[in-house]
């Protein structure tokens, strides 16, 4: 049973709305930061690179992007509003081919970046927490090239 819902918002209300979804400190970037913390690992925010990072681990060259499934249309739960749908679908994708260009970017610049999911997060921190972990490691490494 597939039923198109309306907006229940006009369309200033649903600008409003929009507008105040915060950018950074979310609850899973915080959720995440905390876990990271408490295993002694220690990292930057607010670090000025491209793409404004969420973690920056300085000395492993280790940047941790916190992807929110709406906003980089997560293949699991990225969904297209019903409402302006056209609007939507290009703003989402215009987000999508940043963050490939910027992940370019910083690859090229010499550092790691690992991007993980929201709903990531929300399951099971501690994979997520596991795999920053694993990424520092292996910055940490020699290099046997």
């Amino acid at each position: 049973m597939n039923k198109k819902r309306t907006d229940v918002l006009t369309r200033t209300q649903r600008s409003r709305c929009m507008s105040r979804i915060k950018g950074k400190n979310t609850k899973p970037e915080t959720s995440l930061r905390k876990a990271l913390w408490a295993k002694g690992l220690r990292y930057r925010i607010h670090y000025n690179l491209p793409g404004k990072p969420d973690i920056v681990f300085v000395s492993a060259k280790l940047i941790v992007f916190v992807d929110g499934c709406f906003w980089h249309l997560c293949p699991i739960h990225g969904q297209l509003p019903q409402s302006n749908r056209d609007f939507w679908k290009t703003k989402l994708e215009k987000n999508v081919v940043r963050d490939k260009k910027i992940t370019q970017e910083l690859e090229s610049k010499g550092w790691t970046v690992l991007r993980v999911w929201e709903h990531e997060i929300k399951e099971d921190l501690q994979a997520v927490t596991f795999k920053v972990e694993e990424y520092l490691k292996k910055a940490k490494e020699p290099d046997n090239g």
